[in-house]
C-alpha cells in the first residue's frame, strides 16, 4: 500500500449521538436523537462544502419536524455550523471517518462505495444505538 493509500483510510462509522447538546428534552418526551445520528453519518462520511451545508440543513430540518420548536432548530443549526467545521481537529468534525484530515473534498466512486460497505457492516452488526 502506498502513502497516498494509506491517508485515504475511512475508520469505523462510530456516533454519539448530539455532540455536546442533549439527545432529547430533559422536561417533556420531546426526542431528537434520530436527527442527530444520520447527521453524524453525513458528517462521519464527509465530503463537499456545498453537502455539509445540507446535512445542516437537513438536521435542523429533522429537529423541526420531531419538535416544532423553531428556536432548538436553528441553535442546533448554527452551533453545528460554527462547531462542525472541518478545520477544527475534533471528534465529530465534517469527515471525521477519514484518517487524512481532507477538509472539503468530494468522495470518489471507490470511497463511497467504503462509505456504504462499512454503513452496511455497522448496521448489521446492531451496535447500541446512541438514541437508546
Amino acid at each position: 500500500m502506498s502513502g497516498c493509500e494509506e491517508n485515504a483510510l475511512l475508520k469505523d462509522f462510530t456516533s454519539d449521538g448530539c455532540s455536546l447538546f442533549p439527545d432529547r428534552s430533559l422536561i417533556d418526551t420531546k426526542d431528537w436523537c434520530e436527527c442527530c445520528l444520520q447527521h453524524d453519518i453525513a458528517y462521519w462520511q464527509g465530503g463537499t462544502e456545498e453537502q455539509r451545508l445540507q446535512a445542516d440543513e437537513q438536521l435542523r430540518a429533522c429537529v423541526l419536524a420531531k419538535t416544532d420548536d423553531p428556536m432548538l432548530a436553528d441553535a442546533m443549526f448554527h452551533g453545528v455550523r460554527l462547531g462542525g467545521s472541518p478545520w477544527f481537529y475534533n471528534w465529530y468534525r465534517w469527515g471525521y471517518g477519514w484518517t487524512d484530515g481532507r477538509r472539503y473534498q468530494a468522495l470518489t466512486l471507490e470511497e463511497q462505495r467504503m462509505v456504504s460497505d462499512k454503513l452496511v457492516q455497522y448496521f448489521k452488526n446492531s451496535p447500541p444505538s446512541p438514541c437508546d
